[in-house]
């Protein structure tokens, strides 16, 4: 029988680990093709929006979707898994921890892949929701030394980096201004909805990594052109998704000042089919946007967990 797996079944199983390894493992699969991955496609009323991304991860025998619904209500979550030989139903998954780890899961693999190993600094845009994971993420992938934030309100701002500091036993403290932090940043993460570009691209130093992951939409702007411009390398998860819906890359594309196969894939790096940094002055670009077999394949591996714990209900069919 099916599962039905809640929030708080997922709570229970899944670690920051989890979502580093399957994501990596996603990407690879990906690049290899033995991971098949259609981009978001969007279904809008005036008050409401439905999102679903859809994919199979072979090596695991899972086919399935993501879906989730936004309003001004709230945004909501969840993951279908189905066999890939049968069709039959394996789980339906509450999926908004499951999806907030798996982006921060990405940010930290592509810091990983492309971030100067001895970055000792971090500067975040955001501290939302979202901007939890890319910071856990980055700490387990990076020895830092301190981490900035910069967002809107203050005093939001510094009950989150407070919050955070004593979660993960890291010097995390609101930024004074934007152009201080990312002048001083070795890795810099945007995790917003903003419609216009956060900082300068002149502000970066040299050597610094951006993982821009926000900007899943066109309208969404969270980098300006000169950080495409002085960036050496430009990853994405997967080409076909950024250039349907990267609201920072779209206007290089559209300029010709950045083409289709000049991004790099994520998967690409992974199995040494491109290369990534080359020197410790490059500066070096990771746009998000998120890939239903990112999903997939985390909560193939939360189902197996779930079921070994004994969580989750059965559903009737």
């Amino acid at each position: 029988m099916a599962l039905y797996l809640t929030e708080g079944d997922i709570r229970q199983v899944l670690t920051l680990q989890d979502a580093l390894s399957a994501v990596e493992d996603a990407h690879r699969w990906h690049a290899t093709g033995d991971a098949i991955d259609t981009p978001r496609a969007r279904s809008r009323t005036p008050t409401s929006a439905l999102h679903i991304l859809h994919g199979a991860v072979l090596p695991l025998g899972v086919i399935g979707y993501k879906s989730y619904t936004t309003s001004r209500e709230a945004a909501r979550f969840w993951v279908h898994l189905f066999d890939a030989a049968t069709g039959r139903a394996l789980a339906v998954i509450e999926a908004d921890y499951l999806g907030m780890m798996r982006t921060g899961a990405a940010g930290g693999l592509a810091a990983r892949l492309l971030s100067n190993p001895a970055s000792k600094v971090a500067g975040v845009f955001g501290a939302g929701w979202q901007a939890q994971s890319q910071i856990a993420a980055l700490c387990e992938v990076r020895d830092l030394d301190e981490i900035q934030v910069f967002a809107r309100k203050r005093d939001k701002l510094e009950a989150f980096c407070a919050e955070q500091s004593a979660r993960l036993d890291r010097k995390i403290r609101p930024a004074a201004s934007a152009e201080e932090m990312v002048k001083s940043a070795d890795i810099v993460v945007t995790i917003t909805t903003a419609s216009e570009p956060l900082f300068d691209g002149r502000w970066l130093k040299p050597g610094a990594h951006v993982t821009g992951a926000g900007s899943n939409a066109l309208i969404r702007r969270e980098i300006d052109e000169t950080v495409i411009r002085r960036a050496a390398v430009v990853a994405v998860d997967a080409r076909a998704t950024a250039l349907r819906e990267s609201g920072d890359l779209l206007p290089a594309l559209e300029k010709g000042r950045l083409v289709e196969y000049g991004m790099v894939e994520l998967g690409e790096l992974l199995n040494g089919m491109r290369p990534g940094r080359e020197s410790d002055d490059q500066i070096t670009l990771f746009e998000s946007q998120g890939m239903a077999i990112q999903d997939l394949t985390l909560a193939s591996r939360l189902l197996e967990k779930a079921r070994i714990a004994g969580l989750g209900r059965e559903l009737p069919y």
